[in-house]
């Protein structure tokens, strides 16, 4: 009798880990806010939020080849200050004001020797239409923050369509650590940028084809042997970034006329920006977080400050 109880409790724990191998699909939210760090700036890249929905394709339908397939739907916004949301004059505004609107669609491919490639194409708004000093000013007040005097200095509207393509590919891998290769190439009407870096993992890592590090944790119909039931892992990522336009700072990129207010800054980007990204992710059976830290060098020559920080949280829900 109890082997046979041993026998069912092992086929329960084996259906179970199975189970939640095969979420085939997630929705959920990422947060990111210069705040989260305890500093209270305010400014430049302050706040931005996004929401997710992404669903797996049937592995029994991919290529030999292919571990994984994610397709993915996105709405976000981002804002940007300049030093301060509250300012006396536009003399003090070191960086453009813009909120930044957008929906995306994503495919991201996964394959067995841990190469991953994704793109994505987005279309949105840069300027007042993107509802960004709407949001900062409910923000604010909801909270009792202090009154904005920025906004009427932030850049025109102007229609975006960008596309972005996400490389990865895994170098070297120990039982608690790896190294992947981290590369991306951004182009369209508002952004265009390459960056490329390494990604350190330490922990409790799964493969690429099937991890938080890569927009992964939704599989269908997959026997993929994984490292671990459940995530858990520290990881860094420096990225050394090229910059060629950027709308958020620019504007339109079919016009060109300065910004209200920010005529000596407009154009004035630095087209080399260094980033250093860290935190920990880790998943439960139905849960997938990520709680992080970006740190980015001057994006416009005149910030004030040499380096900009905030935080990021991201929280999903997987089901079938």
């Amino acid at each position: 009798m109890k082997n046979k109880l041993f026998l069912i409790a092992i086929c329960l724990f084996a259906g179970i880990s199975t189970y939640a191998q095969n979420r085939g699909h997630e929705i959920g939210f990422q947060a990111d806010n210069d705040s989260f760090l305890g500093q209270g700036s305010d400014r430049y890249y302050t706040n931005g939020f996004f929401l997710y929905y992404r669903h797996a394709a049937d592995v029994k339908r991919l290529k030999p080849n292919m571990a994984n397939a994610v397709f993915g739907l996105e709405l976000g916004q981002k804002i940007y200050n300049a030093q301060s949301g509250q300012l006396p004059s536009a003399d003090f505004v070191d960086r453009p004001v813009a909120g930044y609107l957008y929906l995306g669609l994503s495919g991201n491919v996964l394959y067995k020797n841990e190469t991953t490639v994704k793109l994505s194409a987005k279309i949105g708004m840069v300027g007042p239409a993107a509802g960004g000093y709407l949001i900062q000013k409910f923000i604010h007040n909801t909270f009792g923050f202090y009154e904005l005097n920025t906004w009427q200095y932030q850049v025109r509207n102007a229609a975006q369509v960008n596309v972005n393509l996400e490389v990865n590919k895994l170098l070297a891998r120990a039982s608690w650590v790896d190294v992947t290769a981290a590369g991306y190439i951004n182009a369209g009407t508002g952004f265009n940028a390459a960056g490329f870096g390494p990604m350190v993992r330490l922990g409790n890592f799964n493969q690429l084809f099937n991890s938080v590090s890569t927009q992964s944790t939704v599989s269908k119909n997959t026997s993929n042997n994984l490292l671990h039931n459940q995530e858990l892992f520290f990881y860094y990522k420096p990225q050394i970034n090229g910059i060629l336009y950027d709308a958020t700072v620019q504007g339109n990129i079919f016009k060109d006329h300065p910004e209200p207010g920010t005529q000596e800054i407009v154009g004035d980007i630095n087209h080399f920006v260094f980033s250093n990204q860290l935190g920990v992710a880790f998943t439960t059976s139905r849960f997938v977080f990520d709680i992080g830290a970006v740190v980015n060098t001057r994006e416009v020559k005149q910030q004030v400050k040499s380096t900009h920080q905030w935080g990021l949280i991201t929280v999903l829900y997987r089901f079938n």
